[in-house]
């Protein structure tokens, strides 16, 4: 029999514990398990259990381009009342961060963890539609420049300082209106093809995609953004509203949400640049309004609300996309 060492030219490591990021074809031996594992990748995409959040409620937004291990998600619907929390997730557990200065849910979230972006949403006392942005520095929440159009249920994409706003419940339909930040003031941008609020958005500002959402009812319509307009490109193959979505847009991943009229979906689907594909296996709790965030190759799924009763979660769920990095245990054939 051909030994690795001939074959690879090099000797099987030996390590007390898995390396943190294989490289695909990377092989070693865990010494505590007594196994022989490689590198490889992922040939579908996968579902786990992540730490609860302190604060259940759903309309929430969220921060991030780690794949799960510096996550941000803020404000929401505690039902009742609107919250202002801030929660830092670390890939295995929240903890407290600054709380926003304005209470609300559903409204748009894009940067990272250390450099957030909330703007727009829904607010209480009256008016209910916002056009509050705040600007997050790992630690607490200062005032950003206030976006031309007041509306909550709208999308987000881009960093603190290259941020997208779109779609959204204005006070006069449709929700088409786009808008682009740069770091202190909105100016108008391309406007949606079709308008519409409870929809996911990723990417950045030049490099934009959105998704599903509302006209009513719930929609499979996807379009990506060039920083100039909306094209239309093909549709998710489950229309849905208050859904999650996190990625860049030639990689992006779809899940949870609400198909017309009620039904709560727990369905996943990812994005290749030109079409959605159906992920065999969805998530454990089928939920709507949940926060969501993540790079191309992982992401999390976190607070929402769920049956009965539409109550309030405060799960977290991380989802690893087909293709991503993986470790595999090696065994004799």
């Amino acid at each position: 029999m051909a030994e690795y060492i001939n074959i690879r030219g090099q000797n099987v490591e030996v390590l007390a514990s898995d390396p943190a990021n294989p490289t695909i074809g990377q092989i070693w031996y865990n010494s505590t398990s007594n196994t022989l594992k490689g590198g490889g990748v992922s040939t579908a995409g996968t579902w786990a259990s992540g730490g609860n959040m302190s604060t259940a409620r759903y309309g929430l937004a969220g921060a991030g381009a780690a794949p799960v291990d510096a996550s941000l998600g803020f404000g929401g619907d505690a039902n009742p009342p609107f919250t202002a929390a801030t929660e830092e997730y670390n890939g295995t557990s929240w903890s407290p961060g600054g709380n926003l200065s304005t209470a609300r849910r559903r409204m748009g979230g894009a940067g990272t963890q250390t450099a957030a972006l909330a703007f727009g949403g829904q607010a209480t006392p009256p008016p209910l539609y916002s056009n509050v942005t705040e600007e997050y520095d790992g630690s607490a929440w200062t005032a950003g420049g206030t976006m031309g159009t007041a509306r909550y249920g709208l999308s987000g994409a881009g960093t603190q300082t290259a941020g997208l706003g779109f779609g959204g419940n204005v006070p006069s339909p449709p929700g088409n209106v786009t808008e682009e930040y740069d770091g202190s003031s909105w100016t108008a941008g391309g406007t949606l093809n079709t308008g519409r609020a409870a929809m996911a958005g990723c990417g950045l500002q030049t490099a934009a995609l959105a998704f599903g959402g509302s006209v009513p009812p719930g929609r499979a319509a996807t379009e990506e953004y060039n920083g100039t307009s909306w094209t239309s490109v093909n549709s998710l193959n489950t229309g849905r509203s208050y859904l999650g979505g996190f990625g860049i847009q030639t990689l992006a991943v779809a899940a949870f949400g609400v198909n017309p009229p009620t039904t709560d979906l727990s369905a996943t689907e990812e994005y290749d640049g030109t079409s959605w594909t159906s992920n065999p296996v969805s998530g454990s709790t089928a939920r709507n309004n949940a926060g969501s965030t993540g790079s191309p190759s992982a992401g999390v799924f976190f607070g929402g609300r769920a049956p009965p009763g539409d109550t309030q979660q405060n799960a977290t769920e991380e989802y690893t996309r087909s293709g991503a990095p993986t470790t595999v245990t090696i065994t004799a054939s």
